[in-house]
């Protein structure tokens, strides 16, 4: 119920449950905490891009059929840990993770993609947060979330009504970072991939980091934690060092004009 293929230093996870919506039942929760904590520890793999199988769903959450028949299941909906919680899972994966959104994302499917740290949709993707009229509330963070990334108004719009949110409003809303043609989705998520691994050294998952710590804060917060963590690092760069990336970053510049 997962794929995971790995090449040039991208890891391809792929959530397989097409017949499901690519529904992320107890079973899938945990190969996805497995295949992310093993891409994680491969030195190989330097960004990974998550996708649903099939054209119609990314995923469609979590699985309410499983829910239905299990008494402690809904407990899934507030998990805390990882090997539950696949936002979790995402968040606290070291690498970047392109969210390449193939179909509906909705509810916790929805959650899930709020945890990729970069989202590339297909022109086919769509976004709902059914929480309300499933008459469960959200616990993996979309009621904090959503509202700090397209605004309380459009939050509460999505939110309150279930509506669904197609790809194009959710690129002019900023959930996404570009649209893309079905076709051309995966491709568009490996190049954006191959650049974002192209960078030399560490300084991708240590960036990362500052950007995630630093959102969760205030604004002046933030900054007092951005002088705390580069002041070291950046002590630490030695002249030669920048000399090298500054040719590097401007041959780069010119083969890009």
């Amino acid at each position: 119920m997962l794929k995971i293929e790995i090449e040039d230093g991208i890891a391809v996870v792929t959530l397989n449950r097409p017949e499901a919506m690519n529904a992320l039942s107890k079973a899938m929760r945990q190969a996805l905490y497995d295949g992310l904590k093993s891409v994680e520890a491969n030195p190989d793999v330097r960004v990974i891009v998550l996708t649903g199988a099939g054209d119609r769903a990314f995923t469609a959450g979590l699985d309410l059929k499983e829910l239905g028949s299990d008494p402690n299941g809904l407990g899934a909906a507030n998990a805390a840990e990882p090997v539950a919680n696949p936002v979790k899972a995402i968040e606290t994966c070291s690498k970047p993770v392109i969210g390449a959104i193939n179909g509906v994302a909705i509810t916790g499917g929805f959650e899930v993609a709020l945890a990729c740290d970069i989202l590339i949709a297909s022109e086919n993707a769509r976004f709902a947060d059914t929480h309300a009229r499933v008459g469960i509330l959200p616990g993996w963070g979309l009621s904090q979330k959503l509202s700090r990334l397209i605004g309380i108004y459009r939050a509460k719009e999505l939110s309150l009504s279930g509506n669904f949110l197609d790809a194009r409003t959710a690129e002019a809303w900023g959930l996404v970072n570009r649209v893309v043609p079905a076709d051309q989705l995966l491709p568009a998520a490996k190049k954006l991939a191959h650049e974002i691994a192209s960078v030399p050294g560490d300084s991708v998952s240590v960036y990362k980091k500052l950007i995630d710590d630093g959102f969760a804060m205030t604004y002046g917060d933030s900054l007092v934690h951005e002088t705390a963590t580069t002041s070291k690092l950046n002590a630490a760069v030695t002249p030669e060092a920048v000399e090298a990336r500054r040719q590097q970053v401007q041959a780069r510049g010119r083969t890009q004009a």
